[in-house]
């Protein structure tokens, strides 16, 4: 019986060659963030080219889940595409290397990284896990807001309740400067600082504005602690189950949309970071000396405990430099 609502769920979402044929796209970003950006843009080019009755629709807000369940929905089959950040560390180890606090220098550096390092050898990892990676989008480069004082240093993270994602790197990272780390959904944050459960949280600019973060944060510390990547994933028996040419359309598209991701996301840290001035918001920049001091353990743990982390990290370290 399981198996016959199962088989019934996956032919309503992708057709069975008479029902609709919607490729749901899930992710967790609210309205004008980056991934809410990025998905529409993805479903609008794919939609201009893909034949008649096939249509990618954007599900944002986490409408289909928060990335945990879309990533179990992801193996189901029951939702087309994701777009899963910092929760791969927690799926696969070695995707941690984007935990790692000031290894991605600049973006140009970040596409580097995804042909030394990401298809070679994180994307096979994935598959084996019952991802597909298709594309490598951004999440950006992440800071840190909060209600108590300004972050200058990792001193002033001493005590500090800060909301993270559930990957158990970035717990690390924060334990080792200093904060006592809260895992939590993205959902639940805004509520979460408003009462005061949590003092503070870190994430990309557009996150923080697209999640309207900014109303219930007094300060914002320009730490650029961790670049996270997004990536693209879809269940591969369901990707290798769509008609050959509407596959290659959506391959295209969705690879063919980095550029704008990339371009959108500098823009907006630039744009951004001064609508965040004028609401009230204080702001200061951090020298990243004493941050990356503090945080060296985490690498020395990854290299540790992931079997190939001292080979990723020197690979990536060393991608486009040669």
């Amino acid at each position: 019986m399981a198996c016959a609502i199962l088989a019934g769920a996956l032919s309503n979402c992708v057709g069975d060659g008479t029902g609709p044929r919607e490729l749901r796209f899930g992710h967790v970003g609210e309205p004008g963030s980056l991934f809410a950006l990025s998905a529409d843009e993805f479903a609008r080019r794919a939609n201009a080219q893909l034949p008649e009755g096939w249509e990618v629709v954007t599900y944002g807000s986490s409408q289909l889940g928060g990335d945990e369940l879309l990533l179990q929905k992801i193996k189901l089959g029951t939702v087309e595409f994701a777009l899963p950040s910092t929760v791969m560390s927690s799926q696969i180890d070695e995707f941690g290397l984007f935990e790692m606090p000031y290894l991605v220098r600049d973006r140009a550096h970040m596409r580097a990284i995804e042909e030394a390092v990401v298809w070679p050898e994180l994307a096979p990892q994935a598959e084996a896990e019952g991802y597909r990676v298709l594309a490598v989008w951004e999440n950006g480069f992440r800071h840190v807001t909060n209600n108590i004082r300004p972050i200058e240093s990792p001193s002033h993270l001493g005590g500090v309740k800060l909301r993270t994602p559930r990957g158990v790197w970035r717990v690390r990272l924060f334990q080792a400067l200093g904060a006592n780390p809260t895992p939590m959904a993205l959902s639940e944050v805004f509520v979460g600082l408003q009462t005061g459960v949590i003092d503070g949280q870190e994430n990309p600019l557009a996150q923080i504005w697209g999640s309207r973060l900014y109303e219930v944060q007094d300060y914002l510390s320009l730490t650029g602690h961790v670049y996270t990547p997004a990536y693209v994933v879809v269940s591969p028996s369901r990707w290798d189950a769509l008609p050959n040419d509407v596959r290659s359309i959506l391959e295209d598209e969705v690879r063919g949309v980095q550029s704008f991701v990339h371009e959108t996301a500098a823009r907006l840290d630039q744009e951004l970071l001064e609508q965040m001035r004028e609401t009230g918001v204080v702001v200061n920049e951090p020298e990243s000396t004493d941050f990356l001091a503090a945080s060296r353990e985490v690498y020395d743990e990854y290299e540790e405990s992931v079997p190939s982390g001292s080979t990723l990290v020197e690979r990536a370290t060393l991608a486009g430099s040669r």
